[in-house]
């Protein structure tokens, strides 16, 4: 039976040293493989750049774990890859592979029977075939078209058993590969963000001022001869703390702000008595609807302001964006 874990004494030393040791095995095994890298790393980025249908990742345990990632990771930077369990392809799932396709194929030790079993069957049609592997003369390696040498002399694991090193070793190879492919590609940040739609990227890359704006009726603007009392009502009817002042053919000629109004207060301005022209703000900060919003959330941080006021391709006023519609829709 297992001890209950706050009966086991806790050396705090031991527990450190085998962190750090973890943590040096690994950083040595990668430093290794990134030194042995050449020829057929090369040809592995050559080949998939190449191929006409999709990259399919193949792996076992936890190299199928690792497998899953380096599918991921792939097909979020440009190269179209999805994970195929070994087992179940032996079982229907190789229908999923063409000839037009690239099996990645990741197996440590090279000998992992669910994907040996392929490999016949892989050769018989004709699919190319990149293993990452410890086993430089395992079954997979000789039927490999291109072998990546994921080799490490130890794991990090004390007995030297639990993959650790090697798996680290692994998605470092598929990361290095997603890399050089992305570049290779002319793969963008835009591009990125096309497959990440739902994460913070995805919205600071994608997401325009008209979708977060406000627009129409909600936009506060006042003409320059406009006195004081009205120049209010507007400001607060819209409640955006701030009011456009705009000429007749709708074109922004200034922007009158609630700290405007704290410092004309504090200066003891005779406010009543003054029209839009004399208070407000001119040559306001401008964006356009179709920059991107986080364009107007640098333009706020760059001038330390909360409002931007929003133009078309003439000039004239469509709308306003306050900081706080760009922190609604999460772009700040």
């Amino acid at each position: 039976m297992t001890p209950a874990t706050d009966t086991l004494p806790v050396d705090a030393a031991r527990i450190l040293r085998l962190g750090r040791e973890a943590c040096a095995i690994e950083a040595l095994a990668l430093e290794q493989m990134g030194q042995r890298l050449g020829a057929p790393f090369v040809a592995a980025v050559q080949r998939i750049l190449a191929t006409r249908g999709r990259v399919v990742v193949m792996g076992m345990g936890k190299s199928g774990h690792v497998g899953r990632k380096i599918a991921a990771t792939l097909a979020s930077t440009g190269t179209p890859a999805f994970f195929v369990h070994p087992a179940e392809a032996s079982h229907g799932d190789l229908g999923m592979v063409t000839a037009d396709d690239l099996v990645l194929a990741l197996s440590y030790s090279g000998e992992s029977n669910e994907i040996t079993l392929l490999l016949p069957v892989l050769k018989r049609q004709g699919v190319p075939l990149v293993a990452l592997t410890g086993g430089l003369q395992s079954s997979l390696a000789r039927h490999a078209d291109i072998v990546l040498d994921c080799s490490v002399q130890r794991e990090a694991c004390p007995l030297n058993l639990a993959p650790t090193a090697s798996t680290t070793a692994q998605i470092a190879m598929g990361d290095a590969l997603a890399v050089a492919l992305l570049d290779a590609r002319g793969f963008r940040s835009e591009d990125f963000a096309r497959s990440h739609p739902g994460g913070a990227l995805g919205r600071r890359l994608l997401t325009l001022v008209r979708d977060v704006m406000r627009a129409g009726e909600q936009v506060p603007r006042v003409p320059p001869q406009a006195d004081f009392s009205t120049l209010m009502r507007e400001m607060s009817a819209k409640a955006v703390g701030a009011a456009a002042v705009i000429d007749a053919d709708g074109a922004p000629l200034g922007i009158f702000t609630d700290g405007d109004l704290r410092r004309r207060i504090e200066a003891g301005a005779d406010l009543l008595h003054l029209q839009a022209a004399q208070l407000m703000h001119a040559a306001p900060r401008i964006i356009a609807a179709t920059a991107l919003a986080a364009d107007a959330a640098q333009l706020m941080e760059q001038h330390h302001i909360t409002s931007v006021l929003v133009v078309d391709a003439h000039g004239k006023l469509v709308g306003i964006v306050h900081i706080g519609d760009l922190l609604r829709a999460k772009v700040i």
